[in-house]
């Protein structure tokens, strides 16, 4: 196998965990806040930060390294306009979800502690939940607009001859 081909693979697998983790943990999170038990509420919580930890921060720091990786083992060239697009997409869907995974983990401890004092959860852990889904759409939609740039890379930059 190639170095490329390897730093390709590497790059694949780290966009899909990245969407794929984030999609899902959004989904489960968003059924887990509407469900009524705040017992699954607050287990979901903590998976939710769990899966960013694990799985979300690793393929979050693999996805530009291998990405420049290949930028400079193949000599794209870091001007080429879908390495631009895709370092600016990359860029928007991480500031969207630094806050959210502050937001994730205020999330967790307000179920915690509402566990621990047997109360229902209060007005702002759904605040919290309503700013977390808000920062989810851009970052979810930049992270998969990248995608399509990085698949599309030559058919949709370069002008027909």
């Amino acid at each position: 196998m190639s170095l490329y081909a390897l730093l390709k693979l590497v790059h694949v697998l780290s966009a899909m965990v990245f969407l794929g983790t984030g999609f899902g943990t959004a989904y489960f999170k968003f059924r887990a806040d509407r469900c009524g038990d705040l017992r699954v509420t607050a287990w979901m919580q903590r998976e939710t930060v769990r899966a960013d930890y694990l799985l979300t921060i690793p393929a979050g720091i693999l996805l530009p390294l291998s990405g420049g990786l290949i930028v400079h083992v193949v000599k794209f060239g870091w001007t080429s306009p879908w390495v631009l697009f895709g370092m600016g997409g990359y860029a928007v869907a991480g500031l969207c979800w630094l806050p959210a995974a502050w937001l994730q983990i205020r999330m967790r401890a307000l179920a915690d502690h509402a566990i621990a004092k047997d109360e229902p959860l209060g007005p702002q852990f759904f605040r919290y939940a309503r700013y977390w889904t808000i920062l989810g759409f851009p970052s979810f939609l930049a992270a998969m607009v990248t995608v399509w740039v990085m698949i599309a890379k030559y058919a949709a930059w370069t002008l027909p001859q």
